[in-house]
């Protein structure tokens, strides 16, 4: 009888075992796929291992300055007002140069042009190693703008731009940056030169103790999510601490309702510039549980939202990223 008993428990606890562990299973299958911040935050990290770089040898170049122009090609580049005359086609390893007209010294940032001309060769390798860089870049306090690779500048871009009203500018000063070291941008935008949504990483560049560029790469918010969040099994969004998305798959956006995409494919809005990412906030949605599953994930910090309604999701998951302010978030269908 013992020995029964025995058999009997036994067999039991493999059951109970057998069923915890498919459950837990089927509970990770609805979770977000961790390995999608891992590869993220990995590929991002080696960026800023590049940026210090080029930021060392920019402030050599300043810190040097007489030497530098001595044996800088003085015909490198031509200017018609402003803007470096070369075009994308041209062969060689160029940037597209502007000097804006509102630079307090236009001979004094010519001069400075002179000056970073090597930069160029570090831009373009930078390019080659990593295919998911969009530009690298730097613009300067006395409005000049160097971005590799080239671009139709002249038609792009207003020449009275000021650059250090941008983001991408004044994230890096010493007040929005005291460590003075590598820092990614807090929002997305739209890029001047029209590449669509941007996410940078930006790092400030001193001349004897002064402010005087910032450097940048950038990488669109299209390749983020072509990259890292096409090819899983799962809807997924990317959403910032103020409840933004800033990326994700159309099946994930319109399961929350929110109509302007209704119609399109999120990949093909985002490289236009005619809406707000403000439009695309979780807190503005017209459905309720939707500001309900904002709520939870970035002001009470939970990790799962379970809808009601029969015409929302099933649930939803969020998991932060630890390089950005950013969370992922999976957004399981009814059905599952």
């Amino acid at each position: 009888m013992k020995s029964i008993l025995t058999y009997f428990s036994l067999g039991l606890l493999f059951f109970t075992s057998c069923t915890s562990a498919d459950s837990t299973d089927k509970d990770l299958d609805k979770q977000p796929d961790k390995n999608i911040i891992l590869e993220m935050e990995s590929e991002l990290q080696l960026l800023e291992d590049e940026i210090i770089l080029l930021k060392e040898h920019f402030e050599f170049l300043l810190g040097n300055r007489d030497s530098v122009l001595l044996s800088s090609p003085k015909d490198k580049y031509t200017f018609d007002k402003g803007f470096s005359t070369n075009t994308p086609r041209d062969s060689g390893i160029l940037s597209s140069v502007v000097i804006f007209r509102n630079t307090p010294d236009y001979d004094r940032s010519l001069e400075n042009v002179l000056v970073t001309n090597s930069m160029d060769s570090l831009f373009h390798r930078v390019m080659n190693r990593y295919d998911m860089i969009a530009q690298v870049y730097f613009n300067t306090v006395d409005q000049v703008s160097r971005v590799y690779p080239p671009y139709d500048a002249k038609t792009l871009l207003d020449p009275y731009i000021d650059v250090t009203k941008f983001n991408f500018f004044y994230e890096a000063n010493e007040k929005n940056n005291p460590e003075k070291g590598p820092k990614w941008t807090k929002e997305v935008y739209i890029d001047p030169a029209g590449r669509g949504w941007i996410l940078s990483l930006i790092h400030p560049v001193f001349d004897e103790g002064v402010l005087y560029s910032v450097l940048g790469i950038d990488i669109t918010i299209d390749t983020i999510i072509g990259r890292f969040l096409e090819k899983r099994s799962g809807n997924y969004l990317i959403i910032n601490s103020k409840g933004d998305i800033v990326g994700g798959d159309a099946a994930a956006i319109e399961a929350l309702s929110f109509p302007p995409l209704l119609n399109h494919v999120y990949r093909e809005t985002i490289r236009a510039d005619n809406f707000r990412i403000s439009d695309f906030n979780l807190f503005n949605s017209k459905n309720k549980e939707v500001r309900s599953m904002a709520q939870a994930f970035l002001l009470q910090r939970k990790d799962h939202f379970a809808f009601k309604d029969d015409f929302s999701p099933k649930e939803a998951y969020s998991v932060p990223l630890n390089l950005l302010d950013w969370y992922l978030v999976r957004i399981n269908p009814r059905g599952r």
